[in-house]
């Protein structure tokens, strides 16, 4: 294989690519980035066995052929490169020459037919969406993703493809949170659930340009998103997620509605005492037109007063401020509303008009 790109496409495709390379592996090629060079383009993939990354760039090809480089040495080179053209160059034994300008490293490679093929997505029905929408909802969402490793499905995303919406979901045993934008469902109906790992790092490398898309197709065990110059194929997580619809009620016995980023830095100051009583709650009174946040700890106490538009009635509860913090901090609009049953029932938080979010959270027992 013998090439030629400039150092600036390539270090941007080894970044892509990067996020899917193993670092600790029984298999030692799965340490290494594969390039591919054909018809004047290269191919860089990563992957773990869990989730593969490819990127294509522009090169003058003077020899096709493929050669896969332990990838941390190998970004490390580029990355220290001067911005021009980048020679690249295997020789029979695998040996790779790396030339810029007058910089010039030898490194040894493996043979790039024994780097694993990614899975193949047929690609049947496909969905596309604007890649900064999935990645705003990524944001909305990912923070609520499980971290234990008890009930393994609950550390994937729910994508559910349903009645002309896709839909986003995660649960961790103590909130919900749920975003939905308006999407042509005519392919097909579908729900799969995805790594959270493999949502976060794509979050990494969709575009912010409000004109890009990308294509997302599903099978029963992978899901790919093609990006375009980006290909991510991740495997599918197994298992029954949580039934959400049913849990999300409309009934309550209280509602308010709320400045967000004013309930949100009142809670952010309360967290300051809660933080240091470990995990001791806030306490949320809601009286009439005002809403006081009260928390306790050894240090001292706090207490915050935010106005409200209240319906229905008055409520002592408390959460995990962290919690609340997280939901109101991945909503965007200056307003939202929050309906409550009971002291120790869920609170939702929703639009002031639509269904496009919901937040669930679960409150913490008062002590009597």
């Amino acid at each position: 294989m013998h090439i030629r790109c400039k150092q600036d496409l390539l270090l941007n495709s080894i970044n892509t690519v990067l996020k899917a390379c193993s670092t600790k592996t029984t298999m030692p090629i799965l340490e290494c980035i594969l390039l591919k060079a054909h018809n004047n383009q290269v191919t860089l993939v990563g992957y773990n066995l869990e989730l593969g990354i490819e990127s294509t760039i522009e090169a003058e090809v003077l020899e096709e052929g493929s050669i896969a480089l332990e990838s941390k040495i190998f970004s490390e080179i580029i990355r220290k490169m001067p911005n021009q053209t980048v020679d690249i160059s295997t020789s029979s034994n695998h040996m790779t020459n790396i030339i810029c300008e007058k910089s010039k490293f030898s490194i040894a490679g493996q043979l790039g037919d024994e780097f694993p093929d990614l899975p193949k997505v047929e690609q049947m029905n496909k969905y596309t969406i604007s890649q900064v929408v999935f990645k705003d909802m990524i944001r909305q969402t990912i923070f609520s993703v499980a971290q234990e490793e008890s009930r393994p499905i609950l550390t994937g995303e729910m994508i559910q493809l349903k009645d002309n919406s896709f839909r986003m979901v995660t649960v961790d045993g103590y909130r919900i949170s749920y975003r939905n934008i308006p999407i042509s469902t005519e392919n097909q109906e579908c729900e799969v659930v995805v790594p959270g790992r493999t949502l976060n790092e794509i979050s990494k490398i969709l575009s912010s340009d409000e004109h890009d898309e990308m294509d997302i197709y599903f099978e029963d065990k992978h899901v790919l998103f093609d990006l375009g110059e980006s290909k991510v194929v991740s495997n599918l997580l197994e298992g029954e997620f949580l039934k959400y619809e049913q849990v999300f009620s409309s009934d309550y016995e209280t509602k308010v509605k709320v400045d967000r980023k004013e309930f949100l830095m009142s809670i952010e100051r309360a967290a300051l005492i809660s933080r240091e009583g470990k995990k001791n709650p806030i306490k949320i009174e809601i009286d009439g037109d005002n809403m006081i946040i009260t928390s306790r700890a050894e240090l001292g106490t706090a207490l915050e007063e935010v106005a409200i538009e209240l319906e229905g009635n008055n409520l002592s509860i408390a959460f995990n401020p962290k919690y609340l913090i997280d939901a109101l901090k991945s909503i965007d609009d200056d307003e939202v509303s929050i309906t409550f049953i009971s002291s120790l029932t869920p609170c939702i938080i929703h639009p002031i008009e639509g269904d496009h979010y919901k937040y669930l959270i679960l409150p913490i027992r008062l002590n009597a």
